[in-house]
């Protein structure tokens, strides 16, 4: 990198990745419990009309003020910031494998798409209610499930094939370790999910939709969690702003 002729912001990757990612976190459970607080009747009922103790996540964050604001808020904030991410990871996956393999290289620019993809369709369901347009907001809703899955998924596979034939450093065996098992309950919460959604339609039990709540608390921390190990991948990098001298080469 060039010189610097004048620093302007200097930021450690782990300070920045725990801002961005502990908005949306923070935003839910705000939301969660604010509602359970000042609106149970309303995000605990549902059609069956039976006990329920915790809401839903689409209740919680998109169903009262001022709980549809703190999280629209969170989203918008730490939405922008991510767009970088998906770069980020591409030149970080080729880097470690640095063969000229044209397979290797298409799935790691696949992530990075379906990161970004992610990212866009959480905004759009954050924004677009199931109120307003139920369809968009559904579609948006699938989405972002199904691309954030399949980029658990594949950023795995990544790490693992990136690394065959060598040994993982300590760092990168303890964030492929948290990948896996972060992916691993994410899975088995969606379904968990699945399972107490069926049983709460079909039976109508007590508390089973509360059940359901939880399972979806569990989808959204782990979601959150996976992205953290970003704080592990780039522990040793720093996001620098400042004059550079125009005839010194810098990285893109």
């Amino acid at each position: 990198m060039g010189k610097a002729q004048g620093l302007y912001l200097s930021v450690s990757w782990r300070k920045f990745a725990i801002l961005v990612l502990s908005l949306p976190l923070f935003g839910f459970f705000v939301c969660v419990i604010w509602s359970i607080l000042f609106n149970f009747e309303g995000t605990t009922a549902t059609h069956c009309k039976v006990a329920n103790y915790l809401p839903s996540a689409s209740a919680a964050i998109g169903g009262y003020t001022p709980q549809i604001y703190i999280w629209r808020i969170c989203i918008a904030l730490h939405s922008a910031p991510r767009l970088i991410v998906p770069v980020i990871y591409y030149n970080f996956h080729t880097s470690v494998f640095t063969a000229k393999h044209s397979l290797y290289q298409s799935f790691a620019a696949l992530a990075g798409f379906l990161h970004f993809v992610e990212n866009l369709s959480l905004v759009g369901l954050t924004y677009i209610s199931s109120t307003e347009n139920h369809e968009l907001h559904k579609d948006c809703f699938i989405i972002f499930m199904i691309c954030s899955q399949l980029y658990m998924l594949l950023t795995c596979a990544l790490f693992k094939w990136g690394r065959s034939g060598k040994p993982m450093s300590p760092k990168e065996s303890k964030s492929y370790w948290w990948k896996k098992v972060l992916f691993g309950i994410n899975i088995f919460s969606i379904v968990l999910a699945a399972y107490f959604f069926y049983r709460h339609n079909t039976y109508c039990e007590p508390g089973v939709y509360s059940w359901f709540a939880l399972a979806e608390y569990t989808i959204i921390s782990t979601n959150i969690g996976f992205h953290s190990t970003t704080i592990l991948d780039f522990s040793d990098v720093v996001i620098i702003a400042g004059r550079f001298n125009t005839h010194d080469h810098l990285p893109v």
